[in-house]
This record gives structure tokens, C-alpha cells and sequence, in this order.
């Protein structure tokens, strides 16, 4: 099995903070909606996050997307597992799942 070396930088970044998302521009400024609202989740639970700005990096625009099997951005990543995207990440907040979600693998929130 060859090895894809920008799967390895992908991993090494998974793997360097409790939250990370990969999205499309920055947090203070996303540059598409659903990168937007996932950012907007996020600073709701006041969860500390790392960011990726795929626009900055094909490579990595592209190799996110095969690393999960996941064909859209943005991409939340827990503790190294990958949660989802931003339909998956609305409707677990909505749902409340998303509060439990972070809790359960020990990231901390703020009371809203």
C-alpha cells in the first residue's frame, strides 16, 4: 500500500489538537457559508478549535476529501475521528447530540 503524503500531513494535523476544522478560510473570516455555520456552532458550545484553510492548499483540498471518504468542506475532526460536515454537525447541535458529543470525549464547552 503506497502511502499519500499529504494524507500523512492531514494526519499529523488531525492528530495536533483535541479539535480540529478543516474549512474553506478562517474562522474570523470563512469564505463559504457552511464553513461559516460550523464556526458559528463551535464559538456557540465555546469549544477551542484548530483550523485548516483548504483554499490555502489543492493538495489538501483535495486529500481531505479521500482521507474521510467525505466529498464536501468543511470537516470536523474530534480527537482524531472525524465527525462530519456541516448537515452532520447542524443537526447535532440541534438535536443537543453535539454538547454530549464533546463532553463524552472530554473537550470543554462553556454553558451558552
Amino acid at each position: 500500500m503506497t502511502t499519500n503524503p499529504i494524507h500523512e500531513t492531514i494526519q499529523k494535523e488531525v492528530g495536533s489538537q483535541d479539535v480540529v476544522l478543516f474549512m474553506k478560510g478562517t474562522p474570523v473570516f470563512p469564505q463559504c457559508g457552511f464553513s461559516s455555520n460550523v464556526v458559528q456552532i463551535l464559538d456557540h458550545l465555546g469549544v477551542q478549535f484548530g483550523s485548516v484553510n483548504v483554499l490555502e492548499n489543492d493538495e489538501v483540498r483535495q486529500g481531505i476529501k479521500e482521507f474521510s471518504n467525505w466529498p464536501t468542506v468543511p470537516q470536523l475532526y474530534v480527537k482524531g475521528e472525524f465527525v462530519g460536515g456541516c448537515d452532520i454537525i447542524r443537526e447535532m447541535f440541534e438535536e443537543g447530540e453535539l454538547r454530549d458529543f464533546l463532553t463524552k470525549k472530554g473537550i470543554a464547552i462553556q454553558a451558552a
